[in-house]
Order: structure tokens, then C-alpha cells, then sequence
């Protein structure tokens, strides 16, 4: 596996909003915040519950959104604790299918990843035309849903700057990130998708990615939960409507926000 250069991670940043500066976290501000019924939804219950409770339960949810979508700054960083260690190979690795999934290329072919819907031109990347984009790189916290985080440090392509080289257009509001891990995908608002520190990444810890952890690339940024940050990734799709995803169809909390 070649090793890349990593650019240097942005120094230290302070927080940007209320919660941080108090010492607070983003989750468990809006969990105070929206007490039990919301916190039902931030902890992303693996069930829509008792039909009875469906209609009060997305009322929950969108009241949540409303406060994550308010607290949200395009401007915060995402910047681990100087004490914090890397993850290196003990960091979770997570897929659907039953196996570790890996691009077959004798059936396949070339792997490519589609830049598509609302754009003035579509994109079709090679992982070598990928790579040769401008670089960024970050070491960043990662946030998972049952409640634990890990430091690694991703490099990659921004989202922003895909979206500028495509062309999209005013109209689009979400974003799609579909992979060809037994078809997962899971949909984001386009302000975290153009968040300075949404990457399109393939590689972790100076290494391109190896299966187990997304290859060849993934979407990744500290501000939506893990499992809103689809690996084995084939297209981004830029969409007027949102359009679901894997885990929020089941009933897990679509925005996702850290």
C-alpha cells in the first residue's frame, strides 16, 4: 500500500458555539435541551416503536432538526483533544453486508465514483483522477451513535469542491451518498455537506483506505454521526428533496447532527 504525505491538520480552533464554550458537546447539549423525548431520537432507536407513538415520535424528530439546523455553524471545526490518541487499527470498522465488501474489478470494472443530479456537468472519477484533486487533510473525531469517538486523520477531496468542479445548481438542497455496500445510502442537507471539513476521503492515517474501512472512498465529516457517513461510496447524487437513507428509514434520526 503506497503512503501519502498528509497536509499538516488547521490548529486549534476555538468552539464555536454556545454549548462548546460552556464544555458541553453538541449531543448532549440537545439532548438536555429536548429532554427524554428527544433524546430518544438522538440516541437513534433501532425501531419506529408502537404504531401509537409514530405521529408523536417524528413530531419529536422534526423538533430536533429545528434545533440542530439552528445550532449549526458552517465555520466550526472539528478539532480532537491534544491528549487524544489516534485509533490507528483498532478504529471500528462497519459495513452491511455480510462480508467486508471490496470492489470486484474483474466484474465491475474500474471503479469510479459519479457526481450526478442537479449539476451543469457530471463528474466520473477514477481513484488516480481523485487523488490528483487538490488534497485536504484533517485529523478529526469520529462520533458514533452508541456513544463512543475515535481520532484518525482522513485525507481526501472537500465535497465543496467536487460540487464547484460539477457545477451544481441553486436549486439543490440535499445530497445522496450511495455505495455498493448491499446499496447503502443515507442523504444529508447541503450545508453539512459543504462544510469545510466534508471530505471525500480515501485515505485514513496516511494510508489509502483499505476495505474494511470504506475502499476506495467514503464520505466523511465530525459533524453528522457515524452512520450518516457512507463508505464503499459510488455516487453522490445532489437532489432538490431529501431522499432517506439506509438507517433514518428505520427509523434512526435523518439529520444526524453533532
Amino acid at each position: 500500500m503506497r503512503r501519502l504525505r498528509l497536509l499538516p491538520p488547521d490548529g486549534i480552533l476555538l468552539p464555536g458555539h454556545t454549548a462548546e464554550r460552556l464544555g458541553i458537546d453538541r449531543r448532549r447539549f440537545l439532548m438536555a435541551a429536548t429532554g427524554a423525548m428527544g433524546a430518544s431520537f438522538l440516541a437513534a432507536c433501532d425501531s419506529m416503536g408502537p404504531r401509537s407513538a409514530k405521529r408523536i415520535l417524528e413530531f419529536a424528530e422534526a423538533k430536533n432538526e429545528i434545533i440542530e439546523r439552528k445550532l449549526f455553524r458552517h465555520t466550526t471545526m472539528n478539532s480532537p483533544k491534544m491528549s487524544a490518541k489516534d485509533a490507528g487499527r483498532a478504529f471500528p470498522a462497519y459495513f452491511i453486508s455480510s462480508e467486508v465488501p471490496k470492489w470486484n474489478e474483474a466484474a465491475r470494472g474500474e471503479w469510479r465514483l459519479e457526481v450526478s443530479g442537479m449539476v451543469r456537468n457530471q463528474l466520473s472519477l477514477s481513484l488516480s483522477e481523485l487523488a490528483s484533486l487538490p488534497r485536504t487533510g484533517y485529523r478529526l473525531d469520529h462520533f458514533c451513535v452508541e456513544g463512543w469517538t475515535a481520532v484518525a486523520a482522513r485525507t481526501g477531496v472537500l465535497l465543496s469542491e467536487l460540487a464547484r468542479r460539477a457545477g451544481v445548481e441553486p436549486g439543490a438542497r440535499y445530497v445522496d451518498f450511495q455505495s455498493f455496500d448491499e446499496n447503502y445510502h443515507e442523504s444529508w442537507d447541503i450545508e453539512s455537506a459543504m462544510h469545510p471539513q466534508t471530505l471525500i476521503v480515501y485515505a485514513q492515517d496516511g494510508q489509502f483506505l483499505s476495505p474494511e474501512y470504506g475502499a476506495p472512498a467514503r464520505v466523511y465529516s465530525p459533524v453528522k454521526l457515524g452512520y450518516k457517513n457512507t463508505k464503499y461510496l459510488t455516487k453522490i447524487v445532489f437532489l432538490p428533496e431529501r431522499n432517506g437513507g439506509y438507517w433514518s428509514d428505520r427509523g434512526y434520526e435523518w439529520y444526524a447532527g453533532v
